[in-house]
């Protein structure tokens, strides 16, 4: 096993836009407006494949039926079994992201015979204006929502968060979401699940038809009243570690997620599971093993089960794991 390194998966959306060019110096293959890069995904509506060493051009898929517990290790494959728990992307929002909510496992298992979508946002990037909805206002009851829905009237129903670089967002199952204003870039953490149910898309058209809504899924998973978590630079714990400052982001049932600020070495001990680094600013190493990788922002690498890795120069690192 060595550090694996996906091809980018990048997806034209409407609210997307060039930023995956300009900021993360992506190679953007047409002039569309790109919304979504999957980063390390296992899943059939956007599969990674490898692009170093050994395993160049095999897909996530493959490698993990062949490998398993070496690759992922021992407690994922005996509590995920064949399928792969974790979804990663960058997101390039630069209009309205329709108003959605996510299922729980339990829903979306028994309806949609996939994971629920439990989801944690990262802000890199955001406008001065940037601003988002996160769930219902204190006073909207599931009577309440109905009526207004069932006359397509979805004003003064969602909560309006203004959000700046370097917030982190807890998006549970049940939480509506969306965007409103501004443009940002999220590093997104999230189950391995494609399962949406979009509430309002502000009338907007795709090829001259308004795109679907899923108004009575929506209805069975909203948790009402639900508060969202909301984190910032200055309010997060930091703990020095070596040469970096170490954020413990979330420490959750589906994964957990920590921010490093690396000035020099990291030595990251070997992990029982298998880890994802997002690099989301700098530039330097990655050293496994005797093998050396170069690293700048926007790079994304899948650290096998029982792999330590010395970090080295100046990054931001998002470190996810289970």
């Amino acid at each position: 096993m060595y550090l694996l390194k996906f091809k980018k998966n990048l997806v034209k959306k409407i609210w997307g836009g060039r930023g995956f060019e300009t900021t993360l110096d992506f190679q953007l293959p047409t002039d569309e407006l790109y919304g979504e890069s999957w980063e390390v995904s296992c899943h059939q509506a956007g599969m990674s494949y490898v692009e170093n060493g050994e395993f160049k051009g095999k897909s996530l898929e493959d490698i993990f039926k062949k490998y398993g517990t070496k690759l992922v290790g021992e407690e994922i494959v005996e509590k995920y079994g064949e399928k792969f728990p974790l979804l990663i992307k960058y997101l390039d929002i630069n209009d309205k992201l329709s108003v959605q909510v996510h299922p729980s496992d339990e829903y979306a298992l028994r309806v949609e015979k996939e994971f629920g979508k439990s989801e944690v946002w990262y802000v890199m990037e955001a406008s001065s204006d940037a601003k988002l909805i996160l769930g219902l206002k204190k006073e909207i009851t599931p009577e309440i929502y109905e009526e207004k829905v069932k006359r397509k009237d979805f004003t003064e129903l969602f909560n309006e968060v203004s959000v700046k670089k370097g917030d982190f967002i807890d998006v549970k199952p049940g939480v509506v979401h969306g965007t409103l204003e501004g443009s940002i870039l999220i590093c997104e953490i999230q189950q391995n699940s494609d399962t949406t149910y979009r509430i309002y898309d502000f009338d907007r058209e795709v090829d001259g038809v308004k795109r679907e809504l899923h108004l009575d899924k929506a209805m069975d998973v909203i948790q009402f009243g639900k508060d969202v978590n909301i984190s910032s630079e200055d309010t997060r714990k930091k703990i020095r570690v070596q040469d970096a400052t170490v954020e413990e982001l979330i420490k959750g049932e589906y994964f957990s997620v920590d921010r490093l600020l690396v000035e020099g070495v990291f030595e990251d001990e070997a992990y029982k599971n298998f880890k994802v680094y997002s690099i989301l600013d700098g530039e330097g190493t990655l050293k496994s093993d005797g093998v050396v990788y170069e690293v700048k922002k926007g790079d994304t690498y899948f650290i096998p089960a029982k792999t330590s890795v010395s970090i080295n120069g100046r990054l931001e690192v998002m470190k996810s794991y289970i």
